[in-house]
């Protein structure tokens, strides 16, 4: 069997297509690099090159501004159906052959925090199944095929029509057992804050207001308290790793934080719970959503949501205290 390479024919290569795709989408070299795993400039040669390649440009290129050509534009929908196509038989043969994979896109604490933990229970009813996840707190295309499921995190009136609704969110101040053990530092109420380190997460835009302690202290007619320390994350999941460690007091994202409550590793010290605007809802792309590993894998998910709901529900009748042998206990919730 004779192999043409696929410069001889004409055909620029695939990388080059599919991070031309993505720049396309996004019309924003930078977004369409970091969806790519590539740096900035490494997607603009590229970009160059197909263009090169195709003997005419395909974007215009401003300050802060991208535009496609008309041969861009021209050019766009062929490689997505292309791309598409690809990503369909792909899936056909894997399906032929024995292999079903379901890819899932999601944020970096989602994944994490409530994910990761119960995947065990997903592979042991589905071991035919293949998962892989992809955390990176970007929003991609579904219909670009190659990402099967997508788990956003969205403002409840704004969640897309087809989606599932997993659960919502509330948050809650939370901290290690231990230090709620410490007798130098009570934590009877609110004001006793003020003794203890907070942990933050970093929001330099303002995006997330609601997982911010200033917010949550003024919910709870707290003002002007200046605690022992202050420690600051760019990523949830780290903050939380600090507060399991006993570094200090961090808001707790219930339910991403059920599993580690469950374990014993942080408790609620104070019933008072703020209800975040946002949610975490489940959706496929419409070439995804007649697979059946797709539809088990949302059915999955919302059934996993929905024990996980009951579950914080009973725990909502009571909040953690140390008891004197250091095993957390529950007291009535005086709400």
């Amino acid at each position: 069997m004779r192999f043409i390479h696929a410069k001889k024919r004409g055909i620029p290569s695939l990388d080059f297509l599919k991070g031309f795709d993505a720049a396309a989408h996004h019309l924003s070299f930078t977004q369409a690099a970091a969806e790519m795993f590539l740096t900035q400039s490494a997607l603009s040669r590229q970009i160059k090159t197909l263009e090169e390649q195709i003997g005419h440009p395909l974007f215009v290129r401003g300050h802060r501004e991208l535009r496609l050509t008309e041969a861009g534009a021209a050019l766009q929908p062929v490689v997505r159906s292309v791309l598409a196509d690809l990503a369909r038989s792909v899936a056909s043969i894997r399906a032929r052959h024995g292999v079903r994979r379901v890819s899932l896109s999601t944020t970096i604490p989602f994944a994490s925090l409530w994910l990761i933990p119960r995947l065990p229970k997903f592979r042991q009813a589905h071991p035919d199944v293949e998962v892989f996840v992809s955390a990176d707190n970007m929003i991609v295309d579904l219909e670009r095929g190659e990402i099967d499921v997508a788990v956003r995190y969205a403002p409840e009136d704004r969640a897309p029509a087809n989606a599932t609704r997993l659960f919502g969110e509330r948050v809650v101040p939370v901290l290690s057992p231990a230090l709620l053990r410490d007798r130098a530092r009570p934590l009877r109420r609110l004001a006793d804050l003020a003794g203890h380190v907070l942990l933050h997460l970093e929001d330099p835009l303002g995006r997330t207001p609601w997982i911010d302690w200033n917010t949550w202290l003024t919910s709870s007619s707290v003002r002007d308290l200046t605690p022992a320390g202050n420690l600051r994350f760019s990523q949830y999941d780290l903050l939380l790793q600090a507060a399991v460690s006993g570094q200090g007091v961090a808001l707790g994202r219930s339910p991403l934080i059920d599993h580690a409550v469950a374990r014993g590793e942080l408790v609620m010290p104070f019933p008072k719970r703020y209800d975040a605007p946002r949610g975490y809802f489940a959706l496929s792309g419409a070439q995804a959503a007649g697979r059946v590993e797709v539809q088990q894998f949302i059915a999955w998910l919302r059934a996993e949501a929905v024990a996980g709901s009951e579950g914080s529900a009973t725990a909502e009748g009571g909040v953690a205290k140390a008891s004197p042998r250091g095993v957390a206990k529950r007291k009535a919730n005086p709400r």
